[in-house]
């Protein structure tokens, strides 16, 4: 009978760590070949948006009768489409502009406000039929927006309990009211939703503490998570800025097509005409109506990106 004996590792030799899933996921998604991956994929998303954007310099006769490769071959830029763009109608450019900056703050900072109490109150504070609530908040995403617009409308129009109609020629705001309620409508599930999720994340050692300490709903939700929660905040609000900015059905629906409360949306849309004869516009108004986007992500990226990646890590 032989005995084998256990080799044991020499003194002072390092002892690799086992490789975790995460680990090689990372070395194989920063790997040569994933590299080269991601610039062609990045080359080919990016492509498209070059070409519009070339063609929004580019003549009436040239846009019609050849690709924006031409170009190459044969440069012809202008900035005519811009012209017609910002200048070819009846109403002011500006005047939409500041339609869509006045709808699309109210419709950021309500929903962002409701639902940032409203998350507090499902994570942080034990009531009855809480769970039950939440679920049927988060159930409502699941309803397509189109199926609601007609009975809001008409609750507009005629509300209960003889209060004022928020729509019409006599209605309150200018007619804004209907809108801004509408965006609030269909973020809150969706909103409510991520940043309890969010909030659940936060150590419950953490609230406990505050409490010995004295301080109550108010204090801890003002003074503790607000600040915690302004990553997630950014996200949602860079979301839902862009989700307003680039609607145009709730503006026709509740805005009722009156230029003087229609946002820049309806502007494009109206840009190709009526059997679309100058859709050669297009590429130029939506470059107009892309520098505020661009510029509100850009100034918010570190927030979104630190949004995106809240409560993916723990420790």
């Amino acid at each position: 009978m032989t005995t084998t004996t256990p080799t044991i590792p020499a003194a002072g030799t390092p002892t690799r760590p086992p490789r975790t899933a995460s680990s090689a996921a990372r070395e194989s998604l920063s790997g040569r070949w994933a590299s080269a991956a991601a610039i062609v994929i990045a080359i080919l998303w990016t492509l498209p948006t070059f070409g519009l954007f070339v063609s929004s310099f580019r003549p009436e006769a040239e846009v019609k009768t050849n690709g924006w490769w031409n170009v190459i071959t044969d440069p012809q830029f202008t900035l005519d489409s811009y012209r017609q763009v910002i200048s070819g109608a009846d109403v002011d450019l500006a005047t939409y502009l500041i339609n869509s900056v006045v709808i699309t703050i109210p419709s950021v900072l309500i929903p962002i406000s409701l639902a940032v109490m409203s998350a507090y109150a499902f994570a942080w504070i034990p009531f009855r039929g809480r769970d039950t609530l939440f679920v049927a908040v988060f159930a409502l995403q699941i309803v397509p927006i189109q199926v609601t617009m007609i009975p809001l409308l008409r609750l507009y129009v005629d509300p209960p309990f003889n209060l004022m109609p928020l729509a019409g020629n006599d209605a309150p705001g200018g007619g804004f009211y209907t809108v801004w309620l509408s965006h609030t409508i269909f973020a809150l599930p969706l909103a409510i939703f991520l940043l309890h999720n969010f909030m659940r994340e936060i150590p419950g050692e953490l609230i406990e503490s505050a409490r010995v300490d004295g301080a109550g709903h108010v204090q801890i939700f003002s003074r503790i998570m607000l600040p915690l929660m302004t990553p997630a905040i950014a996200a949602f609000g860079i979301f839902q800025f862009l989700w307003v900015w680039n609607d145009l059905l709730v503006a026709l629906v509740f805005a009722g097509g009156n230029p003087s409360v229609s946002p820049l949306t309806v502007r494009l849309a109206a840009l190709a005409g009526q059997r679309g004869e100058d859709w050669h516009l297009l590429s130029a108004g939506a470059f107009v109506s892309l520098v505020v986007p661009l510029v509100v992500f850009l100034s918010l990226q570190r927030y979104f990106v630190r949004g995106l990646l809240a409560g993916s890590v723990k420790g």
